[in-house]
């Protein structure tokens, strides 16, 4: 090759096809990268083929020149000071109680017992003399303590016992609903997980489309008991109407007669006929028909569930067997029957607001407007209530009862009375 290089055609365009190789082409740096590589087999082998033990080089050693030039084995002042210690220990400055021991020596102030400690066995003495008759106290093995009923407790017995006409200690009886687990509030009768799994679309940053979506699901919500209380505002105002209307008609059609008469009415009145007839108490035999009746509504609706499972299943078997059905999408379409059954309860739904007297309070809305979103962590606002989320999953899942905080306590009652020593006098005998 001549010193000019090879012809080169740098601008031109390459096209696709066929056609696109070209003579005159640039090459340039493929010439060189040859060059290099053959430079270095030359000089001993390519570096990059090469092992890292034979580029370098470790050296724990150090060199000695460096060493006899800056001194470097003799140790400093400081480090020769402070590596001489003394055997004799540390004179303690501090002020002492005057506790002196045998021989004229004091006791450190560190191992002096201060005025409030309590050796080990006075512990140990004051543990046993407290509470003999304690039975919280783990006396007895493992396999005991674990067996162990607080209500199954013997009263202890007192002076008081032998006399004939004081009650007996009775024994305390644990209540039946204690044994039960507890009735949660939701639509499907399942409770509801303590810590919920949030939804995409109440994120700081959420998809729009789950966003979307839980905007208009609350804006439905809203507009739906706004229509509720309309429609008993409605029908609050019609009753007070003809309630008004009723009172207007039987004032103007009773004559001064009726008025007159009004109170010597016979016994066959209507109005004895208006009185609403008071249900009689169920019997026994009623009340354990309505048992068993409802459990038969129960067993026969699970019956029911499982049939509806198992036909499932079947027809997801038949299928993958018959090559309808993929063996991921089988394996989803199970998994989703799985999560269906050990699906939780959703706080939202309730079939009942009250147990008691108070209600079950709302669940805060978990949806923000457009204007409100933050895309960053640092401008987000902290919402809700940790303490009151809390309390609300143990009132849904039925493990306390609502009730209305009580503002007002009541005070004890106190009977002001005036004195009557101003009425006792005494008259003077001359």
């Amino acid at each position: 090759m001549s010193s000019l290089g090879a012809p080169q055609q740098l601008k031109q365009q390459s096209r696709k096809g066929k056609k696109a190789w070209r003579k005159n082409v640039d090459v340039t740096e493929v010439q060189e990268g040859l060059d290099e590589y053959r430079e270095e087999v030359r000089a001993g082998g390519p570096l990059k083929e090469k092992a890292a033990e034979e580029l370098f080089a470790l050296d724990t050693v150090g060199s000695k020149e460096i060493s006899k030039k800056y001194d470097l084995g003799k140790p400093l002042r400081v480090d020769q000071i402070l590596a001489h210690r003394s055997a004799v220990p540390a004179v303690d400055g501090r002020k002492r109680a005057g506790q002196e021991l045998p021989n004229g020596i004091y006791e450190s102030a560190s191992k002096r017992r201060k005025g409030d400690w309590v050796s080990k066995q006075d512990v140990q003495r004051l543990k046993k003399t407290i509470n003999t008759t304690s039975h919280l106290q783990d006396n007895n093995g493992p396999e005991e303590q674990q067996n162990f009923d607080l209500w199954d407790l013997t009263p202890v017995s007192t002076p008081a016992d032998n006399l004939e006409y004081v009650p007996q200690p009775r024994k305390k009886v644990a209540p039946p609903t204690i044994r039960k687990a507890p009735l949660p509030l939701t639509a499907n009768g399942k409770p509801v997980r303590p810590v919920q799994q949030p939804k995409a679309g109440s994120s700081y940053n959420p998809d729009f489309d789950e966003w979307n979506q839980a905007i208009i699901q609350a804006g439905d919500q809203e507009v739906e008991a706004e229509k509720k209380r309309i429609q008993e505002a409605e029908k609050e105002t019609e009753k007070q109407a003809r309630i008004q209307a009723a009172i207007e008609d039987d004032n103007a059609g009773r004559t001064d007669d009726e008025s007159a008469w009004e109170g010597f009415e016979t016994d066959n009145d209507d109005s004895q006929a208006l009185k609403k007839k008071r249900p009689s108490r169920k019997t026994p035999a009623e009340r354990n028909k309505a048992t068993r009746r409802k459990e038969a509504e129960r067993k026969a609706k699970h019956e029911r569930k499982m049939a509806d499972r198992k036909k499932m299943g079947d027809e997801l078997a038949r299928l993958l067997a018959s090559g309808d059905m993929q063996p991921a999408e089988h394996d989803a379409a199970l998994a989703q029957l799985e999560a269906e059954d050990s699906e939780s309860g959703d706080d939202a739904k309730l079939r009942r607001r009250k147990r008691g007297n108070a209600a079950v309070p709302e669940k805060n809305l978990e949806v923000v407007l457009p204007e409100e979103l933050q895309d960053s962590l640092r401008r987000l606002k902290p919402e809700g209530n940790l303490l009151q989320d809390r309390f609300r999953n143990l009132l849904v899942n039925g493990k306390l009862e609502a009730r209305k905080p009580v503002l007002a306590p009541k005070k004890k009652k106190v009977k002001y009375t005036e004195k009557w020593s101003f009425k006792d006098f005494e008259m003077p005998v001359h």
